[in-house]
């Protein structure tokens, strides 16, 4: 959520990046924030005053009591009396515009930074970078959907008859390989520096909101109706609302979690080629890095993240390339985000399967994530996050891009986990 000092800091400047976001109605979104947070404030002005006046008129009962004078006493009493009527209406005025200011900025998305290209969709991302080099392949290479049913690695069958579409049931050495890779990235992550965490995967609305998955107007998110509680789609969720309502001290900065969790998307609208097999689920498996960090030195973490996802990358051999995301196909929350492909040579297509984005203070102001500096000032961090890998994709690339005629191979890095170095 955008702060109020942001915008009163540099109204144009926050304008002209959301609609850089193409978010409609950016000035008037912002005209209004800025009515309802005047409207506040003069009211708590005036409720200021009106207390003072209460606070001396009470004095002055007293002393009118002491000194006999009761009838002026019941007068002033009768003037507080009608103030404090007033102060009751006043106090509502002031926290109906708090909260109608609050609606709003909850519609508002982050402004994105200035290396944020401009840009309508992902059509206009920017390649960053390319790495890693396509691999041989047999004549006439399977998708990795037939590739799965030719070695009994997953049931998308049977995935449909337990539950529906978009969720495959991994069986035998598709299991193992998704354990492996779970494990892997688990373990890269832990000599990378981050400390391990087994969250919920359900979280309650305060948690959705504090992330900005809530309001959620793309209805993505599954609903627990009878309990009122929301199936992660990401473990960002509830690692990141470990620090709601927190006030940190300087030198834990900066905190670096990680946590392997099943995520929940309904993929709503999703159709056609682009969602068969493992390229679009409802439920898969995902490694996530979380970061929370000092305003000055987020910057330094990103780029710390995005050589963490690169180097995964390099360690499973998969041909890859890291866009940096325009102002169109950025998320609603990022400020700046970096997507990671790899190449699926049977399908000649780029999968994404990592995102990762610095949120800058948009995600702690909702969550009220802060941290003391050594002036003992208090200042809102700034949140990171990245998958590392989300594992669907990864496991389409891998099969697809290393088959050969006798089976699939495993790199290097992964047959440790694996026990083997290729499935026949």
């Amino acid at each position: 959520m955008l702060t109020i000092k942001q915008i009163t800091d540099d109204k144009e400047g926050v304008i002209k990046g959301l609609e850089k976001k193409h978010f409609a109605g950016a000035r008037e979104a912002i005209d209004a924030v800025l009515r309802q947070n005047d409207l506040r404030r003069e009211t708590q002005g005036k409720l200021d005053t009106l207390l003072q006046a209460m606070n001396a008129k009470s004095k002055e009962i007293g002393a009118l009591m002491r000194e006999g004078k009761r009838e002026e006493a019941e007068a002033a009493k009768a003037e507080v009396a009608a103030k404090k009527e007033e102060s009751k209406k006043l106090d509502g005025i002031m926290s109906a515009a708090a909260d109608e200011m609050k609606r709003i900025l909850l519609t508002i998305p982050n402004v994105p930074y200035q290396e944020v290209p401009e840009g309508k969709d992902s059509n206009d991302n920017v390649v960053e970078k390319m790495g890693g080099s396509e691999k041989p392949l047999p004549q006439n290479p399977l998708p990795h959907w037939e590739l799965a049913k030719k070695y009994g690695l997953i049931d998308f069958d049977l995935g449909v008859k337990i539950s529906g579409a978009g969720f495959p049931v991994y069986t035998g050495k598709g299991a193992r390989l998704q354990r492996a890779l779970i494990n892997f990235f688990l373990d890269e992550a832990t000599k990378a520096g981050y400390r391990e965490v087994q969250p919920p995967t359900v979280v309650n609305e305060d948690s959705g909101y504090g992330t900005g998955q809530l309001p959620d107007k793309e209805g993505q998110m599954y609903h627990c109706n009878l309990d009122d509680l929301y199936l992660i789609p990401t473990a960002e969720v509830p690692v990141t609302n470990i620090y709601r309502d927190v006030i940190l001290s300087e030198d834990q900065l900066p905190i670096k979690n990680c946590a392997y969790t099943e995520c929940f998307r309904r993929e709503a609208g999703s159709y056609g080629k682009d969602v068969r097999g493992l390229n679009r689920l409802h439920e898969f498996s995902k490694i996530e890095i979380v970061r929370i960090d000092k305003p000055e030195h987020s910057a330094q973490s990103h780029q710390e993240m995005l050589d963490h996802v690169e180097g995964l990358l390099q360690k499973l051999e998969l041909p890859y390339r890291i866009l940096r995301l325009c102002g169109g196909d950025i998320s609603f929350t990022a400020a700046l985000c970096y997507d990671f492909e790899v190449y699926s040579e049977a399908q000649k297509r780029w999968l994404e399967v990592s995102s990762v984005s610095n949120f800058d203070t948009y995600q702690a102001n909702r969550l009220q994530c802060r941290y003391r500096k050594g002036d003992k000032s208090i200042q809102l961090c700034h949140t990171l996050n990245g998958s590392a890998l989300a594992l669907p994709r990864i496991v389409a690339a891998l099969l697809e891009d290393f088959q050969t005629p006798d089976g699939i191979k495993i790199p290097k890095a992964l047959q440790p986990y694996m026990g083997t170095d290729m499935i026949k």
